[in-house]
């Protein structure tokens, strides 16, 4: 009788393990189903919830963005990000988005001419003309674009650099660093050097030197000014020569060199001036004056 309670007790206290083990496991895989089923609810609300844009387009403009930079040599990439980058990221475009405009401007324009050829009737000569002149503009048009850019961005920074240098020399001379400096002008300052040295701050934050930083500067603004002047502090640094020192002589050169500028561009001026006056102000005055004389001369016989 020992015996038999014995074992009976002992087989009810493996079966209540076994069963303890299985009500447990049976819970936990319950509270992940419950969980999984409440994470799939949630996703696909907020999937109903995206608009068309999201869900459909934005995917495959990013497929169709890989599958295309892999048949674009990475030296074209970098050309035109160094281009991208000279004229401010406009639109926050990048190489291979850039590249898909120029082709999209190759078929979008072409296509125009075309449709417009078969409604408008128009002559072969003519079609094959603006065909011609469509092809040229979606060739040239988004290089131009950039041009004009980077130009615009390189006056505003030649404007911007005499301050922007007074600024950085008069904080250096109240004890700060040239690092700090730089930030603490880059805060209180808005424009195209602020943006250019606060993302040089940024990359030496990250682990470039200050020269690979200010390099970077370099190649973005494609000044003589700019170039000239980092030139000078890069050197500065390696040669130990006082930073307050350099940007004053920076300074002043910039600011004979922008004088200059304007002495030539006003010395321009009389030139530029002249083929105005010949082409429509001298007409005007010569009809004014000589025209009652032309016409009494023209009366008298």
């Amino acid at each position: 009788m020992i015996i038999i309670t014995y074992t009976l007790s002992l087989l009810l206290l493996i079966y209540g393990l076994f069963a303890f083990k299985s009500e447990k496991r049976q819970q936990l895989e319950s509270r992940v189903n419950a969980v999984l089923h409440v994470n799939k609810e949630t996703m696909s609300q907020d999937e109903e919830k995206q608009s068309f844009s999201n869900r459909i387009i934005q995917p495959v403009w990013k497929r169709l963005k890989k599958n295309y930079q892999k048949n674009v040599s990475e030296e074209q990439i970098a050309a035109i990000e160094l281009k991208l980058l000279q004229a401010g990221s406009p639109f926050g475009l990048t190489p291979v988005e850039y590249r898909f405009i120029q082709l999209a401007l190759f078929l979008l324009l072409p296509g125009l001419v075309v449709v417009w050829a078969l409604f408008g009737r128009l002559n072969t000569g003519v079609f094959l003309l603006f065909l011609l002149g469509s092809i040229v503009i979606a060739r040239y048009l988004p290089m131009i674009l950039i041009k004009k850019k980077i130009a615009e961005r390189n006056n505003q920074a030649l404007k911007e650099l005499p301050d922007f240098l007074d600024l950085v020399t008069v904080s250096i001379e109240a004890g700060l660093g040239f690092d700090s400096a730089l930030s603490k002008v880059v805060a209180k300052k808005e424009g195209v050097l602020s943006n250019e040295f606060q993302r040089c701050l940024e990359e030496m934050r990250l682990g470039k030197t200050r020269r690979e930083a200010l390099n970077g500067v370099r190649n973005r603004l494609v000044l003589d000014d700019v170039r000239a002047l980092i030139g000078s502090i890069i050197q500065a640094e390696q040669l130990g020569i006082g930073m307050v020192q350099i940007m004053r002589v920076q300074s002043s050169e910039i600011r004979e060199r922008r004088k200059q500028r304007a002495e030539e561009a006003a010395m321009k001026a009389p030139i530029k001036m002249l083929f105005p006056l010949i082409l429509f102000i001298f007409p005007c005055i010569f009809i004014v004056l000589l025209g009652p004389a032309v016409i009494r001369f023209l009366g008298a016989f």
